[in-house]
């Protein structure tokens, strides 16, 4: 059965991936993926400009779906 990633934001926002799946579990590995990268991200801008990119401490929640 095939699996997908949703991601839920800070402040209510959700966004579906596009990339199957095969395993939950590799699902869940491409997730931890993904909210590492949105957390360097996050931290990047903040190094380039504090001032307008404070660090968020609100946390990114991946969920896993069958498709």
């Amino acid at each position: 059965m095939p699996f997908k990633i949703v991601m839920h934001y800070p402040g209510g926002e959700s966004e579906e991936q596009e990339e199957v799946f095969d395993t939950k579990e590799e699902a869940w590995d491409y997730a931890g993926y993904l909210v590492g990268c949105c957390e360097l991200g996050n931290e990047m801008l903040h190094l380039s400009n504090p001032g307008d990119n404070p660090l968020s401490d609100d946390e990114i929640e991946p969920e896993i779906i069958e498709v």
